[in-house]
């Protein structure tokens, strides 16, 4: 989901999460919290989607029965430690789903996460948004698909709990997601995005 460098929704009004959360629930926006400001989420373009439903696709397919499940961008992710509540492109849970004072609407543990970059949010994405999801305890993956070319960034903590990074930038080559022990084929992940070179990946 894009977020163009976060704007603040309501200027210069704190809120508490028991007021967001009530208003994101009557809202036929979405929008993220944190530490008291509302931030409002623009919609995305085609680009973009289309890798977002390839990949939730293949996810869905492969994790099918599984212990791990994924979700799409109505899912909102609720980090405790720093009051960040978020919609990621993409969320993988394995195990348990485990959500905020059981209420089944935000959920606390995902594994992975993967963002769909665009010019607007691939600083915010990199950075800051990085730095919060880190906090995630359950945190193993966090993946960065960039809309306008083939490029991808994986991020995966190792044994050490240090996050290394993987880049693949050939359709031929296989993103592989440890989390879930699963390969995606980076040429599905982009199929039918026309990319900036003109190059339709069909």
């Amino acid at each position: 989901m894009e977020v163009n460098e976060p704007a603040v929704a309501y200027g210069s009004q704190k809120f508490s999460i028991e007021e967001y959360l009530e208003m994101e629930e009557a809202s036929m926006e979405k929008h993220e919290y944190y530490k008291g400001e509302i931030f409002a989420m623009s919609g995305s373009k085609v680009p973009h989607n289309i890798i977002a439903k390839n990949l939730l696709g293949s996810l869905f397919v492969k994790l099918k029965g599984k212990k791990c499940q994924p979700f799409g961008s109505d899912q909102r992710i609720h980090i405790p430690s720093n009051m960040l509540f978020t919609y990621p492109d993409i969320s993988i849970i394995c195990g348990e789903l485990i959500t905020r004072n059981n209420d089944n609407w935000n959920i606390v543990n995902p594994a992975v996460i993967i963002e769909v970059l665009s010019r607007s949010t691939k600083n915010y994405d990199r950075g800051e948004k990085f730095k919060l999801y880190r906090d995630i305890p359950t945190l193993k993956e966090y993946i960065l698909v960039d809309s306008e070319s083939i490029h991808i960034e994986a991020f995966r903590l190792n044994e050490n709990h240090h996050w290394e990074l993987e880049e693949y930038n050939s359709p031929r080559e296989q993103l592989y997601i440890r989390a879930i022990n699963e390969e995606l084929l980076i040429a599905e992940i982009y199929e039918g995005v026309k990319l900036d070179n003109d190059v339709l990946l069909q």
